[in-house]
């Protein structure tokens, strides 16, 4: 057994330092403000995959909706129009489908012809942002820190004033 003591050391000191850089290094499990965006990665209404990795580096507004959801619906020509009216800012929105499936996104989207990608949600981000209700709004800075999250429908100057937040400084459109 004396043999095997400093095998089992060296292992025992590597599968720690393996465990505390894994808990220090990536996102909390559970979306909150001034806290890093969960990590997550799913899959589209085209069926291509888009992640919160993907994303970091760009200003992101999250709507998180649901095709039978009246004020969702209410809500959507206005984010399309500043999706378009923000892009050249850097602003990337990503609408997230509630527990749905792709079809239905895939119809939301064409319905208010969205050009911003639809994820599909299986329930991870539905979890991520301990949603229970929409629709819901969630504005992350570039650096993948998120700065609000607004629960239920917001006019489109409450969705200015978050968007312009997480924009770059210069030359507020």
């Amino acid at each position: 057994m004396k043999a095997y003591r400093p095998l089992l050391f060296v292992a025992a000191c590597t599968l720690l330092a393996a465990c505390s850089h894994a808990a220090t290094s990536r996102a909390p499990a559970h979306a909150s403000v001034g806290a890093m965006e969960p990590s997550w990665s799913e899959r589209t209404d085209t069926g291509s995959m888009l992640s919160s990795a993907s994303l970091l580096g760009k200003p992101v507004y999250v709507n998180f909706f649901a095709s039978w959801c009246p004020p969702c619906n209410d809500e959507a020509s206005d984010i399309e129009a500043l999706s378009k009216r923000y892009a050249s800012r850097g602003l990337q929105v990503v609408g997230v489908d509630v527990m749905e499936n792709a079809d239905k996104a895939a119809l939301f989207g064409r319905e208010h012809h969205l050009t911003y990608p639809l994820v599909v949600d299986d329930g991870t981000l539905r979890d991520a942002y301990q949603l229970d209700g929409l629709p819901v709004h969630v504005f992350i800075g570039a650096d993948g820190v998120v700065h609000a999250i607004r629960i239920g429908e917001l006019t489109k100057a409450e969705m200015v004033r978050n968007i312009r937040a997480i924009l770059p400084s210069k030359g507020h459109a």
